[in-house]
């Protein structure tokens, strides 16, 4: 996947014999996509941009039906069924403070407060049911949920996020290591 873009969601059904197809939005805050004019396909492995004619988003949901341009017909439309949606990292709006995206804090060092450098950002596991911060130090992985209390400062310019880990959660890690 090519990393100027950001994964926005996919396209889930048909909707209509005239090519309308349904979006399915991945995202927090679906309103920041009401506007939407273009979007990003995943085509076997190519991204492809596709204006979008009109879109009309569901109640309290984050589908909405789209009618793409150049997309006329039942069969083109099927094509696009599954296909994954992006969008261009450069649209999205610049977070202040402690707010951020999840692909910009990949390779942010990692700082508690009390017990100094933890290790590095490999990546972030959104699939549980709180996302965690998987970082790595040397050979042992370290779980950090994702949560506001626990971040105390993100240094952009130095990337680095100074955080609290709850106590005794560290320990755990660093007594893993200790029996090695």
């Amino acid at each position: 996947m090519n990393e100027d873009f950001y994964y926005l969601g996919k396209i889930t059904k048909l909707y209509s014999y005239k090519g309308e197809v349904v979006f399915f939005f991945d995202v927090d805050d679906i309103s920041e996509y009401y506007t939407i004019d273009t979007v990003f396909i995943d085509i076997q492995g190519d991204i492809i941009p596709f204006g979008i004619e009109k879109i009309n988003f569901g109640k309290n949901n984050n589908n909405a039906t789209v009618k793409l341009t150049d997309i006329d017909n039942e069969a083109d439309a099927r094509r696009l069924v599954n296909a994954s949606l992006y969008l261009p990292k450069s649209s999205l709006p610049k977070l202040k403070g402690n707010k951020f995206y999840y692909h910009e804090v990949i390779g942010f060092e990692v700082v508690d407060k009390n017990e100094g450098r933890v290790g590095v950002i490999e990546s972030i596991n959104d699939n549980a049911a709180q996302a965690l911060f998987e970082i790595k130090d040397g050979y042992t992985e370290i779980l950090l949920p994702i949560v506001d209390e626990f971040i105390i400062e993100l240094d952009r310019k130095n990337k680095k996020i100074i955080v609290a880990f709850p106590d005794g959660l560290l320990d755990i890690y660093r007594q893993d290591e200790d029996k090695e």
